[in-house]
C-alpha cells in the first residue's frame, strides 16, 4: 500500500510510459513491449533493482547505440533439442524470449531444451524467463553472465559477475517454485 504522499500508478501506464521511452530512444514498438514487460514484472516481483529502476539504462544504451533497438536473433547452429543464437546485440528481453521461446518449442517436440545465446545485453530479471517456461506446465531454467563485478577472495580486482539464475517449477494447484537469485551477495542496484 502506497503512504500519503506517494502515488500508486497503473501497470497499463507503467508498460505505456516503458514503451514511450525506449521507442522515443530509437527502439521498436515491439523491442520496447517486450522490455517494458519484463521490467514490470521485476517490479510486481519486488525485484526494484530491475524494474522501472533500470529504464534510464537501457534508454541510453539504445540511445548510444551500445545495443540494437531494432533487428532479430539469428540461430546459428541447432539440432533437436539445442540451439545456438547470436542475439544480434539486441534489448536483452529480446534475445532472452526468442532464446526461451525456442527452448520450449524444442521441449515440447524433443522433451528438452537448451538453448544459448552471445550478442546480448542485460535481460532483466531471470525469473520472467523460467516463469514463461513454467507456465507451459515445464521445468525452467534461465540465467546468464554479467561483467566482473565482485571481488573474489583475497582478489585485489573485480572477476566474478553476478551471475544471475532462475529456476521454476509447477506445482500442486496453483503453487509452484520461483527462484530469482543473482550469484553474489546482493544483485547490482538494490539498495538495500
Amino acid at each position: 500500500m502506497a503512504a500519503p504522499d506517494e502515488s500508486v500508478v497503473a501497470k497499463d501506464e507503467m508498460r505505456r510510459f516503458m514503451v514511450d521511452c525506449m521507442t522515443t530512444a530509437g527502439a521498436t514498438e515491439s523491442h520496447a513491449t517486450q522490455l517494458a514487460l519484463v521490467l514490470l514484472e521485476g517490479d510486481v516481483r519486488g525485484h526494484y533493482s530491475h524494474g522501472l529502476n533500470r529504464l534510464d539504462m537501457y534508454v541510453r544504451d539504445v540511445q548510444q547505440k551500445v545495443c540494437k533497438g531494432d533487428g532479430e536473433p539469428v540461430i546459428l547452429k541447432e539440432k533437436a533439442g539445442t540451439a545456438w543464437v547470436d542475439g544480434n546485440n539486441l534489448l536483452g528481453p529480446v534475445v532472452g524470449n526468442f532464446c526461451m521461446d525456442l527452448a520450449i518449442e524444442k521441449a515440447k517436440n524433443a522433451g528438452i531444451g537448451w538453448v544459448v545465446a552471445k550478442g546480448s545485453n542485460h535481460y532483466g530479471i531471470a525469473g520472467w524467463y523460467a516463469l514463461r517456461a513454467m507456465k507451459q506446465g515445464m521445468l525452467g531454467m534461465s540465467m546468464t553472465n554479467t561483467s566482473p563485478i565482485s571481488y573474489p577472495t583475497r582478489s585485489a580486482v573485480p572477476a566474478l559477475g553476478t551471475n544471475p539464475i532462475s529456476l521454476a517449477a509447477p506445482g500442486t494447484g496453483d503453487d509452484a517454485f520461483v527462484l530469482d537469485m543473482a550469484s553474489t551477495t546482493v544483485a547490482i542496484g538494490k539498495n538495500d
